[in-house]
């Protein structure tokens, strides 16, 4: 009987390609979605995930979606994420109200554009549970990490507000209209989906777990450097050392209106500065 903790070599190329991606990787993959509809899903919830799917895909499923619908827990959303192939977040939502993509009759982004994702309220930045919601959120939307996105590129937004123990998803096309110059007047029109969810039950993992899961390779971390700082905008600061300098030698421009009067003069040279003397004859 072979044991249990040996481990078994890839036969062919394909097996050894196929561990080479479960392997862990300095810079991960983009995240995939995998949305699951339950048995007793009725059409709001199957209409949920179906537009949801439009602005994701399914591969990887190191996020999940579950939809369910009964008496006790109506229209029901399961978002989670999972972290070494176990679930780590689970929160439950309900849906109060949807518009569908649709029910809204105004052009829609292609498949696959990378959206701005905007969130306001105070809750999620104060809870703890709107605070992981919010990364669920993001891993969900963001779509592919791009090095840089061209001004025409920018035409979607997915704008997320907590307010009252509930969150707004509303999804908006941008329009880049004509303003005379340079800088294009910004326009957002309404294409939906449009959601109105309540937070129900969440099953988050523990502290320990959760600092596990952020966790950065040594060869990611950034070197530390000295005298550098960065503010919460991501703006670069730099502190220098310099001797103390003499301003009193410091050359300004010449004007008429800075020159010394002969009543300054006159003040200096009794301070200690002595006029030339006359050589005698």
């Amino acid at each position: 009987m072979e044991p249990l903790d040996r481990v078994l070599k890839p036969k062919t190329k394909r097996a050894k390609r196929f561990l080479e991606k479960r392997e862990p990787k300095l810079t991960e993959n983009t995240k995939n979605a995998m949305l699951i509809k339950g048995g007793n899903a009725n059409l709001t919830v199957t209409g949920v995930l179906k537009d949801i799917e439009f602005f994701s895909k399914k591969s990887d499923c190191s996020l999940f979606m579950f939809g369910s619908h009964n008496k006790k827990r109506p229209n029901n959303l399961i978002i989670g994420c999972m972290f070494d192939y176990h679930v780590l977040d689970m929160i439950e939502l309900g849906i109060e109200k949807f518009v569908s993509l649709k029910e809204i009759k105004n052009s829609k982004c292609p498949e696959g554009t990378k959206p701005m994702l905007i969130f306001a309220g105070d809750m999620f930045d104060l809870s703890e549970e709107y605070r992981r919601l919010k990364s669920l959120l993001i891993d969900f939307f963001r779509g592919p990490t791009v090095p840089y996105v061209r001004l025409a590129g920018l035409e979607h937004v997915l704008h997320f507000t907590a307010l009252d123990g509930k969150i707004y998803m509303r999804s908006y096309k941008v329009l880049l209209k004509k303003s005379g110059c340079k800088i294009p007047r910004i326009e957002l029109e309404d294409m939906g989906p449009s959601l109105d969810l309540v937070m129900r039950r969440t099953h988050l993992a523990s502290d320990d777990l959760y600092k596990l899961s952020l966790k950065q390779p040594k060869a990611l971390k950034p070197k530390k450097k000295k005298n550098i700082s960065r503010d919460v905008f991501g703006t670069t600061y730099g502190r220098i050392h310099m001797k103390k300098q003499d301003l009193g030698k410091l050359q300004t421009r010449k004007m008429k209106g800075l020159r010394k009067r002969p009543a300054e003069r006159i003040t200096e040279d009794s301070e200690g500065i002595s006029p030339k003397k006359t050589k005698s004859a």
